[in-house]
């Protein structure tokens, strides 16, 4: 599934021309407020388009790439399909038939006793295919609808046809950002960079680290990787922004109070390295007991802290 730019870009041009002369620009927001943290490359990815079309992000919405694959009791690798069907980062979902079967856009979920240095993980970290959904100025997004009772008027804005796949995603993502969070989640979907600055930055302080998961490599086989280190990123809370399928950039923001967040350095067998960021919940009591990482780890809700590593263009955001 592909979101074709040249709408967008002309959308902001008209846009853009009555926005305010003296407004900064995402980049320069970023600047302003947060002046002493670095730019993380899944942002970057979104602010220039060029370098995004051949960028290493990844898009796990729409089913063009994603991360990782487990390995199974029998050694057989373990895929968790993200698409069709909601996301796995949402905790609110059962797992779809087709999130169990072998697919190569993946969201791997581990324990965390077992994130240690010297574990073996079989991983596939796969470069998206580009989008075009790169991040409006905050200005422009604030112009355009973003709720369901929208929709027509938002699928003729971009000239999306209503029946089509695109249409099915873009409302999937609207649906998912109105519905209420789970007990003890502050959610907030971010049309812009801006806002997500924004909504990041009242959770937890403008001292504050952005992080994503980096490939040394674009292109990666499926393949045994080795945890070199793990280092635990600020206290035992996190804002973490998912990128969601959409005409332009839209992020699925989420804060708990009962999150860790872990960078972990590895290397894989062709000695590719990776910074991947992990995130942990350590308590998933108000999850659904059917949700997909119950059912991969065959654990109960609320019993153990359940980890995932987050794709390429995803956020977290931890304090210092």
């Amino acid at each position: 599934m592909e979101f074709h730019p040249l709408p967008i870009f002309a959308l902001f041009l008209s846009l853009a021309a009555v926005a305010s002369h003296a407004a900064l620009s995402p980049e320069g927001y970023w600047k302003s407020v947060l002046p002493n943290t670095p730019m993380p490359t899944a942002v970057k990815d979104l602010l220039h388009p060029d370098d995004f079309r051949s960028s290493k992000a990844t898009n796990v919405g729409v089913g063009k790439g994603g991360v990782v694959v487990g390995t199974g009791s029998k050694g057989k690798p373990v895929y968790v399909g993200v698409t069709p069907g909601p996301a796995p980062f949402l905790y609110k979902y059962a797992a779809t038939q087709d999130q169990l079967h072998d697919n190569p856009t993946v969201a791997l979920f581990f324990l965390e006793k077992d994130m240690k240095p010297g574990r073996k993980m079989a991983l596939h970290f796969v470069k998206s295919t580009p989008t075009g959904a790169t991040f409006l100025p905050r200005q422009v997004a604030e112009k355009i609808p973003f709720s369901s009772d929208k929709l027509p008027e938002i699928l003729n804005h971009f000239s999306v046809k209503p029946d089509s796949a695109e249409a099915e995603a873009m409302k999937k993502t609207i649906t998912e950002c109105e519905e209420p969070g789970i007990r003890g989640e502050e959610k907030y979907c971010a049309t812009s960079l801006e806002s997500m600055v924004d909504f990041s930055t009242s959770k937890l302080g403008k001292n504050v680290k952005a992080i994503s998961t980096e490939v040394e490599k674009e292109e990666t086989p499926l393949q045994k990787y080795s945890i070199v280190s793990v280092k635990k990123m600020g206290s035992d809370k996190a804002v973490v922004c998912h990128k969601q399928s959409y005409a332009y950039s839209v992020f699925y923001c989420h804060k708990t109070s009962t999150t860790r967040a872990y960078m972990v350095s590895m290397a894989g067998a062709d000695r590719t390295r990776v910074k991947a960021t992990a995130i942990c919940h350590t308590d998933t009591s108000a999850w659904n007991p059917k949700h997909l990482a119950f059912q991969v780890l065959k654990v109960e809700r609320g019993t153990v802290p359940i980890c995932h590593f987050l794709p390429q263009d995803h956020v977290v955001w931890v304090s210092n």
